[in-house]
């Protein structure tokens, strides 16, 4: 028989991959249509997490949100309490001392490197490199400990405040950062030199998972993945926010919008963020953390437990929540994976009237069927993880 028979009978398999396949990080299915190991169609279902983000927040007051935040993109919670605390002080009008403004800048570029690391890590070793995979955890947890040494906690931080941030940085806090930014760049020189020539890493991810820039903006994406496609668009820099116009960063970008490119994307950002983080700490003030405004800021705990009337403001805020102007507002950062987006819409009251996120995540899926169209089964795997799905994100 032929080798390439045109008689030969070809059929159309369906396949559902998740969703609980291991490889999938969490609660999503992909409905393949496939033509032997090529995938014709992929129907993508992201609805098994249903926990209503937008409508927990509509029934607590606005500090009560904070938390909820966390649970968005879990690997960059920091981000997600910036930017909603962003949005609520623009409602307000209120604008948060300089120190407090530098410290979110920090915060945010420690959880973005948080963040990079555990999405390069696993991809690289979903596809073999496992050595990989534990030297960017390493690096990880050195970017744990610092965050839990100063938020007390290691994921679901609720570290900002409306007004500013719950406490100021510990005394030792760059001292930690410079001694762990030396660790994790030698660990990064290990993983460069491990796969950015490696034979096999880049026959997976070049050429493969491939999106034009065109399509990209099409979906309305956003982050790493639109900036593969060589399109400069980083929120940081389009619509500066907090003291990033003071900052000296570039954004990385590609060229062929593949899975490669998004790598080396996420590794370039990697080291603009540490030297963000380093300037931040170079230039940062002395001064307060959060507004001297009584109506939106906790009184301290000596006032709480030492007098009647810190008792009261502080029952009252809890109890209440604070009262934002009525009136709606949009404000975005530069998440993880993107424009993160909080709209909310107040009528005066103690609790948002209305909250809707703009996730970068669930935007991406929309256009993974796009990616992943006319390539093999195996390259779901190095696109899925490229496009670095925080189930958080797609909660709808």
């Amino acid at each position: 028989m032929k080798a390439n028979n045109p008689e030969l009978p070809t059929e159309i398999m369906e396949l559902q991959m998740g969703p609980s396949h291991p490889a999938t990080h969490g609660t999503i299915k992909f409905n393949l249509k496939l033509e032997g190991e090529k995938v014709r169609e992929c129907d993508v279902e992201v609805g098994f997490l249903h926990r209503g983000f937008d409508k927990s927040c509509e029934q607590a007051t606005w500090t009560q949100v904070i938390p909820y935040t966390d649970r968005l993109n879990y690997a960059s919670s920091l981000i997600n309490n910036v930017g909603y605390a962003l949005a609520v002080e623009k409602l307000i009008g209120a604008e948060t001392p300089a120190r407090c403004q530098y410290i979110r800048v920090i915060i945010s570029e420690l959880a973005r490197l948080f963040d990079h690391l555990t999405c390069l890590g696993m991809a690289a070793s979903e596809l073999g490199a496992i050595t990989v995979g534990f030297y960017m955890i390493e690096a990880r947890e050195l970017i744990t400990r610092i965050i839990e040494n100063l938020t007390g906690a290691r994921l679901t931080v609720t570290y900002v405040r409306i007004g500013g941030v719950k406490h100021d940085l510990p005394h030792d806090f760059t001292e930690r950062v410079t001694s762990a930014f030396t660790t994790i760049r030698k660990l990064l020189d290990d993983c460069d030199r491990l796969l950015s020539r490696n034979r096999i890493f880049l026959d997976r991810m070049s050429n493969v998972g491939v999106i034009s820039a065109e399509a990209a903006l099409n979906y309305s994406l956003t982050g790493p993945i639109l900036r593969s496609t060589g399109i400069d668009y980083d929120v940081r820099k389009a619509f500066p926010y907090l003291v990033y116009d003071k900052l000296d960063f570039a954004v990385p970008v590609g060229s062929r919008g593949d899975n490669y490119d998004r790598f080396l994307c996420r590794m370039g950002e990697i080291e603009q963020s540490m030297k963000i983080v380093e300037q931040a700490l170079e230039q940062l003030p002395v001064g307060p953390v959060w507004i001297d405004d009584p109506r939106f800021v906790l009184p301290e705990k000596e006032k709480v437990y030492g007098s009647i009337e810190g008792l009261m403001h502080h029952f009252k805020i809890i109890m209440e929540g604070i009262h934002v102007p009525a009136g709606e507002t949009y404000f975005a950062v530069e998440g993880g994976n993107g424009e993160l987006g909080f709209y909310i819409v107040s009528d005066g009251g103690g609790k948002p009237y209305r909250l809707r996120v703009r996730p970068p995540c669930f935007i991406a899926m929309g256009a993974f069927h796009e990616m992943i169209k006319g390539y093999m089964v195996a390259d779901i795997i190095p696109t899925f993880g490229m496009i670095n799905m925080i189930g958080g994100e797609c909660d709808r």
